[in-house]
């Protein structure tokens, strides 16, 4: 199966499969070897092609964070409904999706306010926690999907944007 990240503003296809020693993986038209391996001192070694690099990889919802060769990366995984909205012709950041299932605590916009990229959208609760959404860029509020109080469960479109020109 393909999946895709997003690494900055470039996307990248990336699939698993089995080799006869571990893994290959391809990526954007590649394929390599590639291991993941904990030593004994509990580092993180990854393997990929000949190069054998010590790593060090978080992840939280769909971020993926990877610390290798001295550099740091955030990767995005790009949810395939997110992709097929976006080749149907919207945009994947016009709607904001929810991380996990929750309920709405607060929501501090209304349809048709335009809001700032980091502005402060609504707060959730999920497993006892509190977890304040803000915008993922600058537009203005088509919908908002849930009011206070209301569930939802993972994926569920908790705001929508107006699409951007």
């Amino acid at each position: 199966m393909q999946h895709a990240f997003k690494l900055g503003d470039s996307e990248h296809s990336l699939a698993l499969s089995r080799s006869g020693s571990g893994y290959r993986l391809h990526v954007d038209g590649q394929t390599l070897d590639i291991d993941l391996r904990q030593g004994a001192d509990r580092s993180t070694w990854l393997t990929l092609g000949k190069r054998h690099l010590p790593v060090v990889i978080a992840s939280r919802g769909d971020d993926v964070f990877i610390h290798l060769d001295g550099e740091a990366y955030q990767l995005r995984y790009q949810h395939p409904l997110d992709r097929l909205a976006a080749q149907a012709g919207g945009a994947a950041d016009d709607q904001m999706l929810a991380p996990m299932p929750g309920s709405i605590v607060s929501v501090a916009v209304a349809a048709g306010d335009t809001v700032a990229k980091g502005q402060t959208l609504l707060v959730m609760e999920s497993m006892k926690m509190e977890t304040t959404l803000a915008a993922p860029r600058d537009g203005v509020i088509a919908e908002i999907s849930f009011a206070p109080g209301q569930t939802f469960d993972r994926d569920a479109v908790l705001i929508a944007f107006e699409p951007q020109a």
